[in-house]
């Protein structure tokens, strides 16, 4: 693995020389080659951050289809595969590939603040990203109730780092917060709410100065996805309406019990996976691994099997106006991908967290039947992911994105306002900065970087 790290810096450097040689003839200055090949390097690494994704997307919607047809055939399997499934995925992910647990996204926010690439690279590099890639796909192959979403930043962040890995110390923040963005942006074909989410939760702050950096990886990484799987919108366009009126009183509700739900959420993740209760998991993480898949396939027996992999496929079907799912659905998912989160195997939140939201969307048509379906089912979604990640911003934008519901924008942005206000009074510490804080822990003190909402933000070009 260190191989492909020294070739990719090596090719770094002989694109930097080979810059510099051109400028030379051309009669650009010293300073100006430089800037040119810094901004080469984010647009080749927001290339290949959009290939991956395109990769992960296209390998995650066939195991899923795998187990899909696996439990067809044999509905009580998951009581076998999913729970020794997640154990041997826990340990792949704490013995075989190390850094590649969890979500991914608090890893980055921890390397972010790391100063030493050396010390960097136990929570972003390639080994990692492959890592990441091979277990998270195991995972949905037992019937994990995860994302792809968040283990895409990560691996987004760790082809930036190698690229970079020769850069000056200073731009490699910037490389990694690069990556996640267009990570986010090509998983999901959501190009702004990409370069929100990196503003929102993976800074924390917003740079002029490199914006223009940030920007270009993040359009080439949705050039590279738009030239391989076309233009789409993730959730197909909808022209649900919530016109003002009486029926706005399912705003504020949406947004208390979506709020309620994502903090809720996030607070058992936390206490499991960064708080007090991960000294009970760290006696005996894969058996606990195990119980906790064992209640995921408990979950996907009383929810009709509809609660395994991303959740995608329900989600979509209930934007849509299908409300052929369980009316429990949104409960028993909420609960596989808690147990999923924190039984420690690599996965993402964000997909699971929206098919959530579609979810309690879902349950609240049966309580306001004259509402349209599809309307609850963004505001459902919405108001669960404002909740768990607390980034009320990325959480409209993503959604608009993804439905082209721009008659929604409104009733969305309410709902997301409500939701993270709830949220926050469940659980004061967000979920992804929280979960950054053992990582942190990990590394020698004269190494990492104060939390930037300190004031100590390093992004300097």
């Amino acid at each position: 693995m260190p191989a492909i790290a020294t070739q990719f810096s090596l090719c770094f450097s002989f694109m930097a020389f080979l810059t510099l040689q051109l400028s030379k003839l051309a009669g650009f200055s010293y300073r100006a080659a430089q800037t040119l090949t810094r901004r080469a390097l984010f647009i080749l690494g927001g290339l290949t951050v959009g290939g991956a994704a395109v990769f992960m997307a296209f390998c995650a919607d066939q195991v899923q289809s795998v187990f899909t047809a696996l439990i067809t055939r044999w509905p009580t399997a998951p009581f076998l595969i999913v729970p020794f499934g997640f154990g041997f995925a826990c340990f792949l992910s704490r013995k075989v590939f190390p850094g590649s647990q969890g979500s991914g996204i608090p890893q980055v926010i921890a390397a972010r603040r790391v100063i030493d690439a050396n010390a960097r690279v136990s929570l972003v590099s390639l080994r990692i990203a492959i890592g990441k890639i091979v277990v998270m796909l195991f995972g949905l192959l037992c019937g994990a109730s995860i994302g792809r979403e968040g283990p895409t930043v990560q691996v987004g962040a760790s082809i930036m780092a190698a690229f970079g890995k020769s850069a000056p110390a200073l731009i490699q923040p910037v490389l990694l917060l690069a990556g996640g963005a267009a990570g986010i942006s090509a998983a999901f074909n959501t190009p702004i709410a990409g370069i929100v989410f990196a503003i929102e939760e993976l800074s924390r702050s917003f740079e002029a100065r490199t914006s223009g950096l940030v920007l270009g990886c993040v359009i080439a990484a949705g050039l590279t996805s738009l030239a391989i799987v076309g233009d789409y919108t993730y959730f197909g366009s909808t022209n649900a309406i919530l016109p003002l009126g009486p029926a706005w009183i399912i705003v504020p509700m949406c947004g208390i019990i979506g709020g309620f739900g994502g903090g809720l959420f996030s607070s058992i993740v936390i206490f499991f996976c960064a708080g007090e209760g991960s000294s009970l998991v760290k006696r005996g993480p894969i058996l606990f691994a195990m119980a906790c898949g064992l209640a995921v396939a408990f979950c996907g027996f009383m929810a009709d099997q509809s609660i395994y992999g991303t959740g995608y496929e329900q989600a979509r079907a209930i934007v849509h106006g299908d409300g052929t799912l369980p009316s429990d659905y949104g409960f028993y998912k909420f609960l596989a991908s808690t147990f999923s989160a924190i039984s420690g195997i690599p996965g993402g939140v964000f997909a699971p967290s929206l098919s959530v939201g579609a979810g309690l969307g879902a349950f609240m048509h049966h309580i306001f039947p004259t509402v349209p379906l599809g309307a609850l089912a963004l505001l459902g979604m919405v108001a669960y992911l404002a909740g768990v990640v607390q980034t009320p911003i990325t959480s409209f934008v993503i959604v608009l994105e993804m439905t082209e519901d721009h008659a929604m924008i409104i009733p969305l942005m309410v709902t997301a306002l409500i939701a993270n206000g709830v949220s926050r009074i469940i659980c004061r510490d967000g979920l992804y900065h929280a979960l950054s804080l053992p990582f942190v822990a990990q590394l020698p003190p004269d190494q990492v970087l104060p939390e930037p909402s300190e004031g100590n933000e390093v992004l300097v070009l």
